[in-house]
């Protein structure tokens, strides 16, 4: 990717943009592949079903009655079913085989994701609304909770994570939106929240239990929702030398920060963008191996289908802005929304995630569409590694595939609502079986934990 601005560009991409398109069918059966492709442009569509689907549906009866069907298929090995509520956040320890979990009932969860079963490991108490975020400190010192209700709860662990006791605590906004830990500086979290404020703070860690919060800055340039945040230029950070973050909001703006100072390092607005509405819902930092360098590249995604390639080392300059989707007539205008981004750390890719269920696979030398699975219901995460792609979606089910090939790897079933969020662990030095564990946030309530194929 170059880092030079271009003049952005406004496209619909379209099914001549695409090389391979992969559609979930709902009648069973497979349509054949072409037996080769006669131009390298050319389109190829390949339709799969799914087995095992943990759909609910209606079939009419004798008596012109609806009946329920439930196909009950589950190839999870384990599950966690403690919460009372949606499970709307988890997130994993840096170093332990331990998970914390979020969710309407009011609570956070800790419990193990090596064991058979899991380990319940305990309940953090003090959250008045559903936990919609949280995060393990990237040297797992502590653990940070928000809710709807604007509280945040810092807790901190003892004896080696074994116990997990709250130091401290936050209420500087009505609602929490976002939540994020620095990915390189210990004690480093922002969030955002409804009212469009960005807060950034630093724990300072004395000792025992004498733990404070310093708030680092707070920003108040967007003004609607700030719908998510980003850190950027983490090898700067790391080394002492900046600490910025990027958010963005409904209100169609993105803005740099300097964390230290609270000054604005930039702002886009429909201004920037020749008058267009990108009412952002989504932010991701591309990696520098991609970017020639440059660990300031994001992609920013709204949810009207909006995406633009921003290189925030340049006072914001979008290198890129386009349109992903020429929606239906049958369509809803949210289907376009762009769920989740997320960039291959290995391979010039990146894979957007929407309402609409489609997935799109860009090759960023090119910005083609490389392949685009079909869903039948939204997306609602995605997750790069290795080879891999995993999506996760409303209907029940995660989704792992080739991101190379285009093929699908695995599914894991075993949910009747949907997926809302999920983590990737990779296999312990003890483990029997050696595969990496994909652990969900279901909608029932439920967390289920899958080993899938490396």
């Amino acid at each position: 990717m170059s880092q030079e601005e271009i003049e952005p560009q406004e496209e619909f991409i379209t099914n001549e943009d695409v090389d391979q398109e992969i559609v979930l069918t709902n009648d069973g059966t497979d349509l054949p592949l072409p037996e080769e492709e006669e131009e390298e442009e050319e389109v190829t569509e390949q339709h799969t079903e799914h087995d095992g689907d943990i759909a609910m549906g209606e079939a009419e009866g004798q008596n012109g009655e609806d009946i329920i069907e439930i196909d009950m298929s589950n190839n999870s090995v384990s599950y966690f079913d403690k919460h009372t509520d949606s499970v709307f956040t988890i997130s994993h320890h840096p170093t332990l085989p331990l998970i914390c979990t979020g969710g309407g009932d009011n609570v956070a969860h800790l419990w193990t994701s090596h064991s058979h079963p899991p380990k319940f490991a305990g309940t953090l108490q003090g959250h008045t609304e559903s936990v919609i975020a949280s995060g393990f400190t990237m040297d797992g010192k502590f653990l940070i909770t928000g809710d709807m209700n604007g509280k945040i709860l810092l807790h901190k662990s003892n004896k080696s994570g074994s116990q997990w006791k709250q130091v401290s605590q936050l209420q500087e906004v009505d609602e929490v939106v976002w939540l994020k830990c620095h990915p390189t500086v210990p004690g480093i979290f922002a969030f955002g929240a409804a009212d469009g404020s960005v807060w950034c703070y630093q724990i300072n860690d004395n000792g025992s239990d004498d733990v404070s919060l310093e708030q680092l800055m707070s920003g108040f340039a967007h003004q609607q929702d700030c719908t998510m945040g980003e850190f950027i230029n983490l090898d700067k950070a790391a080394n002492g030398e900046s600490l910025e973050l990027i958010s963005c909001s409904l209100d169609s703006s993105i803005v740099g920060w300097n964390c230290f100072t609270g000054q604005q390092l930039f702002k886009i607005t429909p201004a920037e963008l020749k008058g267009l509405q990108a009412p952002w819902v989504s932010l991701s930092l591309a990696p520098s191996s991609l970017t020639n360098g440059n660990s300031g590249i994001i992609a920013a995604g709204a949810n009207n289908g909006v995406l633009a390639i921003i290189n925030c080392n340049n006072n914001g300059a979008i290198l890129q802005l386009s349109t992903v989707i020429e929606l239906k007539p049958e369509q809803e205008e949210l289907d376009a929304s762009i769920e989740s981004i997320a960039w291959s750390q290995n391979f010039p890719l990146m894979a957007l995630g929407l309402v609409s269920g489609e997935i799109l696979l860009y090759d960023t030398t090119t910005w083609r569409v490389r392949h685009k699975f079909v869903l039948d219901d939204s997306i609602t995460k995605l997750i790069f590694d290795n080879n891999d792609l995993f999506a996760s979606c409303i209907n029940g089910k995660v989704y792992q595939y080739d991101s190379k090939t285009g093929q699908e790897k695995f599914v894991c079933t075993g949910h009747n609502m949907g997926v809302l969020d999920f983590v990737l662990i990779k296999p312990q030095q003890n483990s029997t079986t050696g595969l990496r564990r994909l652990v969900t946030a279901g909608d029932e309530g439920v967390s289920l934990v899958f080993e899938v194929p490396n």
